[in-house]
C-alpha cells in the first residue's frame, strides 16, 4: 500500500485517540466494579480519585506526551519526506484503507480536519475533475466528453475504484452501450446521508454549468447507502431550487436500504445490552464510535430534520419524514437475496446479507413511506450477495434493457 507521508502523522493521532479512548472505558469499567463491591463513591463522571485515580491520570498523562513528542517529531520530519517523495501515487490499497475508515469515523475524522478524512469528488479514469476551473476539466475530460452523463454513486466503506468487481464494472459497460460519460462519486460516507445529499447536489450542479457540452440527460446509479445519497440530493437540489433535476431521466438503486438494515439496529441493539448493567455500560462507548452515516442506516435517513436534535444512539420509533421518490423520473430498483427462488422464508430472513427484500424494494407496512415503484421497475437477484450486485452479469444485462428506452443511443445487443 502506497502511504503517503501525512498519513502518518494523522495515523497517529488516531492511534493516541484510541489509545486515551480506551483508558477512558477501562477506568469506567473499574469504578463499576469498585460501585458494586460496595467502595464508598469517589468518581466524578467515571474518573476514579485517590491513588488509583493517580495511576489514570499518570498514564493518560503519560500518552499525551508520548503523542504529543511523536507529532512534533513527524511534523519535523513531513517536509522533508515530501520533498524525498512528491505527490505519491494514489493507490487502490490506500483509497480502498481509507473508504472503510471513513465509513466507521469519517464524521470524526472530518470534524478534526484530519488528512485521513475524504473529500467530496467527481472522478473520471480515478481522477478527481476540477470542477473550479472550466479550462481544466475540458482538457482533462478531453474526448470523453458527452452530452449524456451517468453518475455513479458508492456505497458505505467504499471508493469510486470499488465499482470494479471480479473484472466487471456496471459504469463502464453502461458507458458504452449508451455513449455516455461515466462519472464517479467519492465521499466521506461516515457523514450523514442528508450532509453528503445536500453536498452532491451542489456538485452536480457546478458540474453541469462547466461541463464542455450542454448536458441532455442524467442517470444516477447507487449501490447500498449510495442510492439513499441520490434520494436525498435530489430533494435537496429541489429545495434549494437548482437546474440539474429538469436533466435528471432516470436512478437506478442496487440493494439500497430505502427503509434502513438490520446491521445498524443490531449494534443500536448491542449498546443497550452492554448500558443494562453497571459493569458493561462504559463498554456502550465502543459502541458509540460508529459514524453518523452508519446510525443514519437504522431506519434509513435521508433529511436532516430526521436526525437533528435527536440523541442518535438512543432508542427511538422511526421518525423518519416520508421522502417519496421524484416525479416525473424513471426509477428502478434491484434487490437481492442470498435464498433461491421459492424460498420466502430464507429471502426474508437472509435478503442480501445486509440488506432485507422489502428495505431494497422500498416495502413498508405504513402505506405513506412505500416507494411508488412499477412492478417492471423492480428486479430481484436470486443467489446473489450485497457486494455481488456488482459483478452480476443478470444485474448488468437488466440495467441495459431498462436504460435503453431512457438514453439516446440502444446497445446494439438490444437492437432487434
Amino acid at each position: 500500500m502506497h502511504l503517503r507521508p501525512e498519513d502518518l502523522r494523522a495515523a497517529a493521532r488516531l492511534a493516541l485517540a484510541a489509545t486515551q479512548g480506551v483508558i477512558r472505558v477501562t477506568e469506567g469499567v473499574h469504578q463499576a466494579v469498585r460501585r458494586t463491591l460496595g467502595a464508598p463513591e469517589a468518581a466524578v463522571r467515571g474518573r476514579t480519585t485517590g491513588l488509583t485515580g493517580q495511576v489514570y491520570r499518570s498514564v493518560r498523562g503519560i500518552t499525551t506526551l508520548v503523542g504529543r513528542s511523536l507529532d512534533a517529531a513527524l511534523a519535523a520530519w513531513l517536509p522533508h519526506a515530501e520533498r524525498v517523495a512528491p505527490d505519491a501515487p494514489e493507490s487502490p490499497e490506500r483509497e480502498a484503507v481509507l473508504s472503510a475508515l471513513n465509513g466507521v469515523l469519517g464524521d470524526r475524522l472530518a470534524a478534526e480536519h484530519s488528512p485521513l478524512a475524504i473529500p467530496m469528488e467527481l472522478r473520471l479514469a480515478g481522477r478527481a475533475l476540477p470542477l473550479d476551473d472550466p479550462g481544466a476539466l475540458a482538457r482533462q475530460v478531453g474526448t470523453a466528453t458527452r452530452e449524456d452523463l451517468l453518475v455513479l454513486v458508492h456505497g458505505l466503506c467504499m471508493g469510486d475504484a470499488q465499482w470494479r468487481r471480479d473484472g466487471h464494472d456496471h459504469g463502464a459497460q453502461l458507458s458504452a452501450a449508451f455513449d455516455c460519460t461515466a462519472l464517479y462519486l467519492r465521499y466521506n460516507s461516515g457523514l450523514h446521508i442528508s450532509d453528503n445529499g445536500r453536498n452532491l447536489a451542489e456538485r452536480l450542479e457546478q458540474l453541469l454549468a462547466v461541463w464542455p457540452r450542454p448536458v441532455r440527460r442524467l442517470v444516477l446509479l447507487g449501490h447500498s447507502m449510495g442510492g439513499l445519497v441520490m434520494r436525498s440530493a435530489v430533494h435537496a437540489a429541489q429545495a434549494a431550487g437548482h437546474a440539474w433535476p429538469a436533466r435528471l431521466q432516470a436512478m437506478v438503486f442496487l440493494g439500497t436500504p430505502h427503509h434502513g438494515a438490520p446491521l445498524e439496529r443490531a449494534g443500536h441493539g448491542v449498546d443497550l445490552l452492554l448500558a443494562a448493567t453497571p459493569w458493561t455500560a462504559p463498554l456502550a462507548r465502543l459502541g458509540q464510535l460508529r459514524s453518523a452515516g452508519i446510525t443514519d442506516l437504522r431506519y434509513g435517513a435521508v433529511l436532516e430534520s430526521d436526525w437533528r436534535g435527536a440523541d442518535r444512539f438512543a432508542a427511538a420509533p422511526d421518525r423518519r419524514t416520508p421522502v417519496p421518490l421524484p416525479a416525473g423520473v424513471d426509477c428502478f430498483l434491484v434487490a437481492a437475496t442470498l435464498a433461491g427462488r421459492g424460498n420466502r422464508l430464507a429471502e426474508r430472513l437472509l435478503g442480501d446479507g445486509l440488506v432485507p427484500l422489502p428495505s431494497a424494494l422500498g416495502d413498508h407496512p405504513e402505506p405513506r413511506r412505500r416507494l411508488q415503484v412499477t412492478h417492471s421497475h423492480r428486479h430481484i437477484a436470486w443467489r446473489t450477495g450485497h457486494l455481488g450486485l456488482l459483478s452480476s452479469t443478470e444485474v448488468a444485462a437488466r440495467l441495459e434493457r431498462w436504460l435503453a428506452p431512457v438514453c439516446a443511443q440502444r446497445s446494439p445487443r438490444l437492437a432487434p
